[in-house]
């Protein structure tokens, strides 16, 4: 019996459309409903790990990432799929030895939503208020693991990490303004960071997080 390609046996978990169309503010029922599958898709620690290792690692092997994180290959193998339907990764079978290794790497895709986007007491409003709470959860847990291993880093390197924290008294249309800026300043910075490494892969580089919150907030209880 002929064994199935890469490309074969990836056809089942295929986008079906282009990723990054999905909207809440979309007035069609079925935009709203994928992007629920997206974020339960992405909001689940283990594919956002996954998703993550092959974005920072480099292309990997289903085989390679069961050795990396010691999961069992047939659920690396489930986890990739759903990552793959939402167009998160995408098979990479010109890095496999053999018809029989499957090779993801990792795609950049945009990905904007509110849980306002959904009415209170639905089922989309839980799902995504659910990704929300996920999404904050990821970003403690990569802070606290910056702070336990920050010493293991370079001392320039610690030097060059920053943080800011203000309060100050703003209108609900500034506050959207500075989202607008902070989001406009991170895609300019992060393709700049790209292109730099497609003109300079020679240069030392580390993987940066950038983690931007701002948010009506009074004094934080001890």
């Amino acid at each position: 019996m002929t064994r199935r390609t890469a490309d074969q046996r990836h056809r089942d978990s295929a986008p079906t459309r282009s990723p990054g169309h999905e909207s809440g503010h979309e007035s069609a029922h079925e935009s709203g409903d994928e992007l629920l599958d997206v974020l339960m898709a992405f909001h689940h620690p283990t594919r956002r790990w996954l998703a993550e290792l092959l974005e920072i690692e480099g292309p990997a092997s289903v085989g390679r990432l069961a050795g990396r994180t010691g999961l069992a290959v047939g659920s690396v193998s489930h986890h990739l799929k759903a990552l793959h339907r939402h167009g998160f990764i995408e098979p990479a079978p010109e890095l496999a030895q053999d018809t029989r290794e499957s090779w993801w790497r990792s795609v950049r895709r945009p990905l904007t939503w509110s849980a306002d986007d959904f009415a209170t007491g639905t089922a989309g409003r839980r799902i995504a208020d659910a990704a929300e709470a996920e999404n904050f959860r990821h970003q403690v847990r990569s802070v606290a693991h910056w702070l336990s291993h920050a010493h293991e880093v370079d001392a320039d390197w610690r030097r060059a990490a920053s943080s800011t924290d203000t309060v100050v008294p703003a209108t609900r249309a500034q506050l959207e303004d500075l989202a607008v800026r902070l989001r406009d300043v991170t895609q300019t910075w992060s393709q700049e960071c790209l292109d730099d490494r497609a003109r300079r892969p020679e240069e030392s580089r580390l993987p940066v997080r950038v983690v931007l919150r701002a948010f009506p907030s009074g004094p934080v209880r001890p």
